[in-house]
């Protein structure tokens, strides 16, 4: 029942991002290639993390994709090392609250800990549990938990770099089941809402930073069968 409703969602949020890119002005360049099985899997998770109800690549369906999504912020008023520590005080600076909206459901409000919880509320094409696994000064790391429609890990990072402010968003992700495998990779309805949600954060941290986007936004993917 519970992805039954989620599916019924489905078309309000391709609708959201069908308007969106309609206003978009950000130049996004993508860049897709093939990957491999394991070598484009996720990294480690320390074996002192809770993994009790995750969904872990091997649990999906489909190809595994790699994607990292990246923003060079010309002029930011702050360091990569200051706007990683607001973000992990709470990811809803810089999350579009329009179609992302980070719910803290285990955890202490204004920090960041491995081990805490999140429900990202979405439109479409999911609402997503996600729990912690790594926490840095630079960076944070979250896997997707039972009932996510992908199964995989997610980690946002930032640096300084030749005078700009980088940050980035990486995802090891298979599609959670046989059906939202049919509405990301054959359909690619989900695949479009989900890169309009992560650009829409790249594109938010250039706005909150007071900085200007270097070159627009970049996407590489990398698509690998899994045996």
């Amino acid at each position: 029942m519970h992805r039954l409703l989620t599916t019924a969602r489905w078309p309000l949020g391709v609708a959201l991002t069908a308007w969106s890119y309609t206003w978009r002005t950000t130049p996004i360049h993508r860049r897709e290639l093939e990957g491999s099985w394991p070598a484009d899997g996720p990294p480690e998770v320390d074996a002192t993390v809770r993994m009790d109800g995750v969904q872990r690549p091997e649990d999906g369906a489909g190809p595994l994709f790699r994607r990292r999504y990246t923003a060079r912020v010309r002029g930011a008023c702050v360091a990569a090392s200051e706007l990683m520590r607001r973000v992990q005080a709470d990811p809803n600076v810089v999350a579009p609250g329009r179609v992302a909206h980070f719910e803290k459901t285990h955890g202490d409000a204004g920090e960041l800990r491995v081990g805490d919880e999140f429900v990202v509320r979405m439109p479409a094409p999911w609402d997503g549990p996600i729990r912690v696994v790594e926490v840095t000064p630079a960076s944070f790391r979250f896997v997707t938990l039972d009932g996510h429609l992908e199964a995989g890990q997610i980690e946002w990072r930032a640096r300084d770099e030749d005078g700009c402010l980088v940050f980035e968003i990486e995802s090891w992700a298979r599609a959670g089941d046989q059906l939202s495998h049919l509405m990301h990779d054959k359909l690619r309805m989900a695949k479009e809402v989900q890169l309009y949600t992560w650009t829409s954060v790249l594109a938010r941290v250039a706005s909150c930073t007071r900085g200007e986007l270097v070159g627009g936004l970049s996407i590489e993917t990398r698509r690998a069968d899994v045996s």
